[in-house]
């Protein structure tokens, strides 16, 4: 057989994994020139890009701000435990658990983080003001990233 044709089942299997544990679509992985893309039955095939997408969020200038160093730094960040789509409220069409400017306790719920059907809450670490939500509703988000800050 043509070695153009030569299959590692194992990574196969380890990117399907990936997808089902991130709830991603689809996945791709180039090595020294083969491709493999693996794709959840009935995911929308993407478009093919080599270059990194941003989404700016919706109530942020910049979608860079969470990278800046005052935000990295900053003591009262809240960051994502998981990577997932990060919503404000309970439920479409509810008003947000909290806005920017609001009093939050330490461990109330201010955003969930949906990753596989599960709805995760997300818990102020902190009490304080909300001073800005980083992220906008609907949004992905990764692991680790900044999604809010507590001052």
């Amino acid at each position: 057989m043509d070695d153009k044709f030569d299959v590692d089942a194992d990574l196969v299997r380890k990117l399907a994994e990936l997808l089902a544990e991130t709830g991603l679509g689809e996945i791709e992985y180039e090595d020294a020139g083969k491709r493999i893309r693996v794709a959840m039955p009935g995911a929308a095939p993407a478009n093919v890009s080599t270059a990194p997408i941003t989404v700016p969020a919706a109530n942020e200038g910049n979608a860079t701000d969470s990278q800046s160093p005052d935000v990295m730094n900053h003591p009262g960040a809240v960051t994502s435990p998981m990577v997932g789509t990060i919503y404000m409220s309970p439920a479409p069409g509810e008003p947000p658990f909290v806005r920017p400017g609001e009093t939050v306790d330490e461990g109330q719920t201010i955003l969930v983080v949906e990753a596989m059907k599960t709805f995760n809450e997300i818990a102020a670490p902190c009490s304080g003001k909300l001073s800005r939500i980083i992220v906008a509703d609907g949004q992905p988000v990764e692991y680790g990233e900044i999604l809010a800050l507590i001052e």
